[in-house]
This record gives structure tokens, sequence and C-alpha cells, in this order.
């Protein structure tokens, strides 16, 4: 057959029917969310989140996660372990229907779990299906069982391999490495955070977390225990260490509402940025949603209504919005709904309209309570209030200095803006170049085609510490939103981002590798985290890497990026090569800083991501907050992986 007639005989032949298993390897991103580091990282949650529903069921306490010397991981719980038996239907063990067919599990049967977390019940099997081994130990009835799978598929019946006084779960999976060709390396800081995470939400747990691949001087592994009793509380005080509280106490409840559990926690603190983070059965919900919308409904109406009553509003000439009273606000929502609805494959912000009413309910009735038993903190808390809505009226006369400047068919662009001439923002990138020196380097070293150049002058400021109108009234940080086309505000939502009209979809940021560098990059990514976050949520925002050296003799000649690559470079070289350490971008020429820093053949671009929004929101809120100690802490203890110069 020619290969014309193959191409033109369309028949039911063509049709993959793929089920199950074979499915999920084919299209493992409707599942797991994508193949690169986050959807490796969610392979481990699902697991955990099996472990945490038994807890979730009062069957468990206590979960042993572990990430192998082989790079394997390992998840041990103390529940009541995946039953065995022959499963009718099937022919087979329940332990192997639960691993090796998508939609089976006990998160199907309301009486075995009231509420869960994963894929919806699938999310156990994904994993055996995209890990190249999987091995599932069973403790339960006073005997262990056990079963081995290759690509999700089982190696031989479940069989029993001894006797035993304990019960529970054991799961070890390797990922496979044809699926996520990126890395299959895991990220301890990544895990941690989540472990740390689910503690707090589900209070009484211990979770202890090892990391095999590590061994100290001692020869012991890596190790965290994670556990509390308080919960949100602690949560709350976690987050917010680093900065200063304004009221005396954690507002704080936990209780059921419409057959809802609901647990809320808040303060309020010296800084102008509002941090919200909301759960539904322990899902990182970073859109929101009917729980959400619920907590600010019941913050806004009842702190309104205390406000209005107390007659602090009686001067104030323009109306209190609802942004005002979340200004200085962290929270955490957590709920537990039995079949929440999620919009989106990968579960980011909760549908359930019954969930609005009880949430807004126990959250005004928690409120109501503490203002009337704390008036002094009730005051303070208006007194912010009051505060904010004056910061909002200049910072709103501020952001229309900055949005009519904005870019209008081409004009209103930033002097020091060297632009590209391409018209597609899907192929354009803009570099931030620290400082003038730089940026005219840079100018002569781009491809003009595609590659545009805004030079920052110093450090721009710290929005950590600045009230919204300081922000606005920048004159770098305008440039760099008029450089970009998107303004903040809409009528919709005050702090939304209109990226329909970015002009670059790579925003590459570049600054010298060494401390002052670090720091300005610091500052850049502060102030893209505080006010264009979904800049960074949709993949736009990027770090240059620059080369620390050239080492060279001759002829020959390589750049390296760390000492090892500089040592390796000149063993090659015969040992006496003549070695440059570049201290800023200004000691190249342009045609280095293209070959190494902006050529898209050569360069390397790291993509800022953000697996946790808690976790980041406290990281540069200690960084770049007032508080010195948790600051000098964190230096001491991540020193050994940067490079300073003396």
């Amino acid at each position: 057959m020619s290969e014309e007639i193959k191409k033109n005989n369309y028949s039911a032949d063509s049709i993959q029917a793929l089920e199950g298993m074979e499915h999920v390897r084919m299209r493992p991103s409707m599942y797991i969310g994508d193949v690169g580091v986050r959807g490796l990282h969610h392979l481990v949650y699902e697991v955990v989140d099996n472990s945490i529903d038994e807890a979730m069921g009062g069957h468990c306490d206590t979960i042993g996660v572990a990430i192998n010397e082989d790079g394997s991981v390992t998840v041990e719980d103390n529940g009541r372990g995946i039953p065995v038996d022959l499963h009718k239907k099937e022919g087979v063990s329940a332990l192997e229907v639960v691993m090796t067919k998508i939609g089976a599990g006990g998160k199907f049967d309301k009486d075995s779990y009231k509420v869960s977390g994963g894929l919806h019940g699938v999310g156990v099997s994904v994993v055996n299906a995209l890990s190249v081994h999987m091995k599932s130990t069973v403790f339960r009835d006073g005997k262990i069982y056990e079963q081995e799978y290759e690509r999700g598929k089982s190696l031989y019946p479940v069989k029993q391999i001894g006797e035993t006084d304990k019960r529970g779960t054991r799961q070890t999976f390797y990922p496979d490495n044809t699926i996520f060709t990126q890395t299959t390396e895991f990220s301890y800081d990544t895990l941690s955070a989540r472990m740390r995470e689910l503690s707090f939400l589900n209070k009484g747990i211990t979770i202890t977390f090892t990391d095999k691949r590590e061994v100290d001087e001692k020869g012991e592994f890596k190790v965290e225990v994670f556990h509390s009793d308080e919960g949100l509380k602690e949560y709350i005080r976690y987050l917010d260490g680093n900065r200063e509280p304004i009221i005396s106490h954690v507002i704080s409840m936990d209780n059921e509402k419409g057959e809802i559990p609901v647990e809320v926690a808040l303060i309020y603190n010296t800084s102008y940025t509002e941090n919200i983070f909301s759960y539904v059965n322990n899902i990182n919900t970073h859109e929101g949603g009917t729980h959400l919308q619920g907590f600010r409904s019941g913050l806004t109406r009842t702190l309104k209504k205390y406000a209005d009553a107390s007659g602090m509003l009686d001067k104030l000439k323009f109306e209190i919005a609802g942004d005002d009273f979340r200004e200085g606000l962290t929270a955490i929502i957590s709920v537990k709904v039995a079949e929440p609805q999620f919009e989106g494959q990968t579960k980011t912000k909760l549908g359930n309209r019954e969930v609005v009413s009880p949430v807004s309910q126990a959250v005004g009735e928690m409120l109501e309570n503490y203002l009337e038993e704390n008036p002094n903190d009730a005051r303070i808390i208006i007194q912010k209030v009051i505060l904010a809505a004056q910061a909002r009226h200049a910072a709103k006369k501020a952001r229309e200095m900055v949005q009519r400047k904005t870019v209008m068919g081409g004009g209103g662009l930033p002097g020091k803006l060297s632009d590209c001439s391409e018209q597609d923002p899907a192929r354009c990138e803009v570099y931030l170049v620290e400082g003038d020196s730089a940026g005219g380097t840079a100018k002569q070293g781009r491809d003009r085609n595609f590659q545009a150049i805004l030079p920052l002058r110093g450090k721009i400021l710290n929005v950590e510490k600045a009230m919204h109108h300081k922000v606005f009234e920048n004159e770098e940080i305008r440039n760099i939103f008029t450089a970009l086309g998107v303004t903040v505000g809409t009528a919709e939502d005050s702090k939304a981002l209109n990226l329909e009209k970015l002009r670059y979809h790579k925003v590459i940021i570049m600054c010298d590798a060494d401390v002052d560098g670090s720091h300005i990059s610091t500052l850049i990514l502060t102030f893209f985290f505080r006010f264009m976050k979904e800049l960074i949520e949709e993949g736009h925002v990027y770090i240059a890497a620059p080369p620390l050296y050239l080492v060279k003799k001759g002829n020959k000649k390589e750049y390296a990026w760390n000492d090892v690559q500089r040592d390796q470079a000149n063993e090659r070289m015969g040992g006496s090569a003549a070695i440059q350490r570049y201290k800023g971008l200004g000691e190249m020429n342009a045609e280095q800083l293209w070959e190494t820093t902006m050529d898209p053949n050569f360069r390397t671009l790291r993509q800022v991501t953000i697996d946790s929004l808690a976790e980041a929101d406290r990281v540069f809120s200690m960084l770049m907050g007032d508080e010195v100690p948790p600051r000098r802490e964190f230096i001491e203890k991540n020193a050994v992986y940067a490079n300073i110069d003396a």
C-alpha cells in the first residue's frame, strides 16, 4: 500500500481505544497536571492523600514518608490496610483492583470514606501506571501481603509473605523516566513543605519525613517530624512569624455547619498585603472558590456591621470596600466536603454552592464573639481598615497614572526600553537588566527581532514594606508596568492583572551573579509575587543564569557556571588555563553576553514557579520584611548554598 493510500485510509482500525492504565500512560497530564517537576511531586501527594484519608476517617495517626537512596519514595501508614480479599466482580484481590484499575477504591464508598482528597479515587492507580516499578505491602489481620507492579501491571498475584502484629499500608514507587523526562529527582524542600502543611491541616497526626539520600557526619539520615496539636492556629503563627501582629490573639474556630466541617484561623498584622489560603479536603485551592467567597462575605459583613455601630466611620468621606477589610490579614480556611466539585482538572477552585452559607455563617459568628470579647483588638482592626481605605484611594490615583502611561497603540513606552520589532507577544521576550551599563551591553548583544531590554536603575522599591500608593508612584516599577503593557485593577477585581495585554510572554530577570545581584532579583520577584502573581502562575517569569567564570587557554575557551565546571574546564586544558571571574554583567562584552546568557540555543533560563503559595508568602515576608532574626537564621542555614563575594 502506498504512503498516500495509508494516509487516506481512515477507518475503524484507525481509532485507538485506550482504556485505564494505557490511557494514563498515553495522556499523563490529564491526570496529574503535567509531567514536569510539579507532576512528579504530585505522585507523592496522591499516595500520601490515601493515608491522610485514613486519618480523616479516624483510622490512622502516623504516616511515614521517605525518599530512598535509589530515588524511589516510600509512604507507610498505620491505617486499616487496603483490603486483600477477593473482589467478586473482578475475580482478583481487592488490592490488585485498587492498584491497577482506574476508578477503583474505597473513596467511592461513602461508608468507607466520608470525605477524601486525591484524584476522585484514581490517585494510587495513576501513580502505579506512571512508575517503572511499584510495590504494595499490606499489614492486615495479623498477616503481611505483598504485590509488585511494572508500569501499572501486576507481576504476580497478591501473596502472603509473613505475619505481623501491626497494621497499615506501605507503598514504594519509582517514577518512570520515559514519562518524567525532565527529571525523576524529588525535591526535599518541596515535599517537606507539603508534609508540614498536611500536619497543620490535620491536627493530631504525626508525619515523619526522611531523606535517605543525605547522610550527616554521624551517619544519620535527614529527618523531620511534623505534628500539630492546634492545627490552623499553629499554621497561622508559622506563616506570620516574620510579621508584627496588631492584635493579641489568633482568631480561630473549628466546628461543623450544615454537615460541613469548617476550620478557620486568622490574624491581622502591620503589613499591607492580604494573604488568604484556602483548602478543601486538604487540597490547596489556590484559585479559591465558594468557600473563599463565604469567608470574605462573613468577614466583610461582620466587620462592617461592627464598624458602623462603633461610629468610627462617621468622618470617612468615602465607602469602605471589601479589600479594605483584608489588608494586613493572614487567614486560612479549611473545609471538608463529601462530594467536592472542582473547576478544572487540577482542582484549584471549589464550585459547590452549598458551601458559601455555612462558611459565611461560621466566620460571622466567630468574629462577632471575638470583637465583643476583645474591644481593644476590635478598635485596632477597624483603625487598620480605615487606613487601608485611605491608602486605597491614594493607590487608585497612582495606579491611574500608571495606566495613562501604559502602551496605547505603541506609544507611552518608557524611554529606557529598547523594544523589539516582533509584534506577536508569544515570540517576544524582555530582559529586566540591572544597571544602565549592563543594559547597554545587552542592547548591543541582543537579537533585536524578538528581544527587548529594560535597564533598571539600582535597587527597586521593597514592596514588602511599602504602602500600595508608594509602589505605584515608584518610577522603576511604573516602567515595568508600562513596558509589559499590563495594568492592575479592573471593575470586577481591583487586584486583577489584565494578562491579555501582556506584550512579552517571557519576562527575564538578568542581574549580576553576586550578592547585590541576588538582592535585586529578590526585590523584583517580591514585586511580581505581590502585584503580578498571575505572571508567575502562568509561567511567564524567568531568571537568566550568567556564567561565573571564563576559562581560557590559547584559542580555547569555556564558560563555567560553578566551581566544579571551572575546575573541569581547567583540567581539560591541561591545568594552566587563565581563569576570569565575572563579578558583574558589565565585565562581559556584547558577544560574550549573547553567547552565554541571551542566545536561546545555549542559554540557561530558570523558570520561576510557585509550589506552595503559603510557603512562598512566608519566605518573602521573612526575606524582605522588618524582622531581622528570622532572616539571619535563614541565611545562616542556607549559607552553604550561597556564593558570597568577599
